[in-house]
């Protein structure tokens, strides 16, 4: 989306705020005030940088400022789009579907596995059933306003009943084991941080080797049943949790 040149007019070459700064700043509040609205593509940096009279370096660091706070994403064949903002999740047990609905973004879902495994030592461990039992192994990819935030892996119990590729493709996990009358209430979880796979890298449309943020988590239902294990992979630049410490 091609922004007014008068939008910058006041751009101050002697400033001592740096120029970069200065066009990110005026970025940042036509996103905020909506001139800018989520899934505008932002002028190609050689384009903006020559209607502006600056070099393309500044132009390129002003757009990262913008991709730091969560506001733009840089997708590969596409160049930068305005996001609705990183999506932050507090540590209540809901499912990231809809938490990306709440913040008025569309969530969508690639469900790019499906298949029955027999269960590992571990995962049987997890799950509470017998290694070698029959598990179902999901593996989704999360999007929100067709941008990647996440990589989903999860493994059901053949106890739970019977969940559908197309269910996982239209709603979220939990919302899909509530309508076969399975609710999740409580949950094991360990966050942790890595380097990208190739892989992953890839399937977040992220530079390869970058941080990624990982969840591990163990549902389990109100008698204390296990109902799924999950294993996701989540880009920190889209996603962060927050959360409450009391000093007790």
């Amino acid at each position: 989306m091609l922004l007014p040149h008068s939008l910058f007019s006041d751009i101050d070459r002697s400033a001592k705020a740096p120029l970069y700064h200065q066009v990110a700043t005026k970025f940042e509040l036509a996103i905020r005030d909506g001139t800018l609205p989520p899934g505008s593509r932002i002028e190609n940096e050689v384009s903006l940088a020559e209607r502006l009279s600056l070099s393309r370096p500044t132009i390129r660091r002003a757009i990262q400022s913008l991709v730091d706070l969560g506001l733009v994403v840089r997708r590969r064949g596409i160049g930068s789009q305005v996001l609705h903002g990183q999506l932050t999740r507090g540590l209540e047990l809901t499912s990231l579907h809809d938490d990306i609905a709440k913040t008025g973004a569309k969530p969508s879902t690639n469900v790019v596995h499906f298949a029955h495994i027999a269960a590992t030592t571990q995962l049987a461990e997890r799950l509470g059933v017998l290694p070698g039992k029959s598990v179902l192994k999901v593996t989704r990819i999360r999007l929100a306003d067709g941008v990647p935030i996440a990589i989903l892996h999860n493994w059901i119990p053949e106890s739970v009943g019977h969940i559908s590729r197309a269910d996982l493709q239209e709603k979220g996990l939990y919302e899909t084991l509530r309508q076969i009358g399975v609710a999740p209430r409580i949950g094991r979880q360990k966050l942790s941080a890595r380097k990208a796979s190739a892989k992953e890298s890839t399937q977040l449309d992220i530079e390869l080797g970058a941080a990624v943020l990982t969840s591990d988590r163990t549902a389990y239902d109100a008698a204390g049943a296990a109902i799924e294990h999950g294993e996701h992979v989540y880009r920190p630049d889209l996603y962060s949790l927050e959360f409450t410490i009391v000093n007790r």
